[in-house]
């Protein structure tokens, strides 16, 4: 009888502890109020004419993507643009072992003017047997609701910041090299 409690009991903190984890791992999602999707967008100040950026940004795209030329769908110097399209893996953990749980397509956007530039990165998909708008994640209320969304929506968002800040790295204008005076 003892043993039966004290079964019932650590399952119910076990169960109250994912619960928990599942609550704090959401992560708070920008989303574009015209179009409803997870949108990160910013304008960032910097030095540096369009061409200066321009040769920033593609360096940049050249050394974050191993097939640059492929995953970039645009890159033009005389307006500014450059459009990327590409992907990255989410995870989820199963029995203490790290298994893939899908691959998620987003699009880059980056505009290029005198002294700033603006990224836009959106249309995020699950790469499936169709697309699927990850937005579905941040519904709780779904029938196919499921506590992994949050995790995956924290990897999303984790992953993204990481290559805004990459970016953001990347964009700042070159250390001035002082004169070898001696």
């Amino acid at each position: 009888m003892k043993t039966h409690v004290l079964a019932i009991l650590i399952s119910g903190l076990m169960f109250s502890g994912s619960v928990i984890k599942a609550q704090t791992s959401t992560a708070k999602m920008p989303v574009d109020t015209e179009t409803k999707l997870i949108t990160y967008k910013e304008v960032v100040t910097t030095t540096g004419t369009p061409a200066d950026l321009f040769i920033r940004a593609i360096a940049w795209v050249n050394k974050q993507y191993k097939n640059a030329a492929d995953g970039t769908k645009v890159r033009d110097p005389e307006t500014g643009l450059i459009e990327i399209i590409h992907r990255f893996e989410i995870t989820k953990v199963e029995k203490g072992t790290i298994l893939l749980a899908g691959v998620v397509d987003y699009s880059l956007k980056l505009e290029l003017k005198d002294g700033r530039y603006r990224y836009t990165i959106s249309s995020f998909n699950l790469k499936s047997v169709s697309r699927q708008p990850i937005e579905q994640w941040m519904d709780k209320n779904s029938q196919t609701y499921t506590p992994d969304w949050d995790d995956y929506l924290k990897q999303l968002d984790d992953q993204t910041r990481k290559l805004i800040d990459g970016l953001k790295l990347a964009m700042q204008p070159p250390a001035v090299k002082k004169p070898d005076t001696w």
